[in-house]
């Protein structure tokens, strides 16, 4: 890669970067992690297969796309690539139980992911070329989210950076020169979903809705934008150069050094990160002191500022509006337990005992938590029941790099939010084809994705 000049736009840069992925195998360290990266996006994209939002985007997917050969997951249906993109996308984000990365406040992997592996049948690659992709797309896509300006771009949503994400997975796969990578890098941040209305900073208050982060739309934008630039189209190439926007520091700092994949953190429970540390401190309480539901009178989650900005509704009225209640998912976890958190269902709605117990969880703002955020993202939570007043420790979600999902965590998460939906031989195929990416072996992996479980 060129060394970084100032007389070099950032897309530039960007794009050499990029570039450089095409001919190496992943950087040490990083192998690990996209491994982990793949089987538990594949994981959560099985588990969100069957919600509505899912089969709407498949169905509306292929009926604008048409025909084609690239497989939706889990499906006899093949459609175009694009279409394919947007239907595995579409439930890998469905359940919010795909991972996420705290510097971009945001989640990669349901953009990444099946991007690279949607495409892979179609760029004649190795095993080692689809993890490197998956690696830059996560590299890009984080550099650039982690370094927006909150006043200049006032929406956080992944959707708004995913595009270029896209590009960088998708350009890397099919080894892309730099002045081609550059162009759709533009043309995708130029074009990219803005998500000004939805989301814990938009405007509109109804997140219970599908649209959420805007992942699978970005990750369509970002493939178009790389098949534009192929085809002479233009974008503003400074796009990145511009602090009252992006912080170029913060892109290029220790750009071929540092992988942003390694700070990727996964989710046990299928609803907003912002709500993991209180379930988990909940979940110490009732361990050590052998809590029951029926004992509780009231819960407080001291905890930081944009945990409130969630729906937190009490009576939710679909699966979406359970994802951003944090007073619902506490209740949840004291009522049904963990595997009811993993993933969630229907049958959780319209719930009396929920609503009722949700009702008597309050969310405070510690200053001390408030400040820390969003490097991290902790919580503390008292119980009482009508004996005693339990207080936890102030600490973090599992799940984050400094409290690791190893394979073996990630193994048992992937069992769990699929049980329903593969038998126990295709499960464990998945899992062994996930792992034999390691050996060189990219084919029978993809083609355990094509078929039903």
């Amino acid at each position: 890669m060129k060394t970084p000049t100032n007389s070099m736009y950032t897309t530039h840069l960007l794009a050499e970067h990029v570039h450089s992925f095409s001919s190496a195998p992943p950087a040490v360290g990083t192998r690990d992690t996209a491994l982990r990266c793949i089987l538990d996006l594949v994981g959560a994209a099985v588990a969100g297969s069957a919600l509505q939002c899912s089969r709407a985007a498949r169905d509306s997917a292929a009926a604008l796309f048409g025909k084609g050969e690239a497989a939706i997951w889990m499906t006899d249906r093949t459609v175009m690539p694009i279409a394919a993109v947007i239907a595995n996308a579409t439930a890998a984000s469905a359940l919010d139980l795909d991972d996420g990365h705290r510097a971009a406040r945001g989640h990669p992997g349901a953009c990444v992911v099946p991007t690279v592996l949607t495409l892979a049948p179609f760029a004649s690659v190795s095993a080692d070329d689809v993890l490197s992709a998956i690696v830059s797309g996560y590299d890009v896509g984080v550099r650039v989210a982690a370094a927006q300006n909150a006043q200049g771009i006032q929406t956080r949503q992944s959707g708004r950076w995913a595009a270029l994400a896209a590009v960088a997975a998708a350009a890397s796969l099919f080894k892309v020169e730099p002045p081609l990578i550059a162009q759709a890098l533009s043309i995708a941040g130029v074009l990219a979903p803005n998500q000004q209305a939805n989301g814990s900073s938009g405007y509109s208050r109804l997140t219970g809705n599908d649209v959420k982060e805007g992942i699978p739309w970005s990750a369509a934008t970002g493939l178009m934008a790389l098949d534009l630039a192929r085809n002479g189209y233009t974008g503003p190439e400074d796009l990145l150069d511009h602090p009252d926007y992006y912080d170029r520091q913060r892109i290029l700092e220790g750009l071929g050094q540092r992988f942003e994949i390694c700070g990727t953190y996964f989710k046990p429970y299928a609803c907003c990160r912002y709500i993991h540390p209180a379930l988990d401190r909940l979940f110490d309480l009732v361990k050590v002191h052998e809590l029951r539901a029926a004992d509780i009178i009231s819960v407080e989650v001291e905890t930081f500022g944009w945990a409130l900005k969630l729906g937190n509704v009490l009576s939710p009225a679909n699966l979406v509006d359970i994802q951003y209640s944090l007073p619902y998912c506490v209740a949840i976890a004291a009522i049904d337990g963990r595997g009811a958190l993993a993933p969630v269902s229907e049958s959780l709605l319209h719930r009396r005992d929920l609503t009722e117990l949700a009702r008597q969880v309050r969310i405070t703002v510690n200053p001390e938590i408030d400040a820390l955020f969003p490097a991290e993202t902790l919580a503390k939570v008292t119980v009482e029941t009508r004996r005693h007043k339990y207080v936890s420790a102030l600490d973090g979600p599992s799940g984050d790099p400094q409290r690791p999902m190893d394979w073996h965590a990630i193994e048992e998460k992937f069992l769990g939010v699929t049980r329903h939906a593969l038998s126990p031989s295709k499960q464990e195929a998945i899992i062994d084809g996930v792992l034999g990416l390691a050996g060189g072996e990219l084919d029978p992996f993809l083609r355990l994705l094509r078929f039903p479980g």
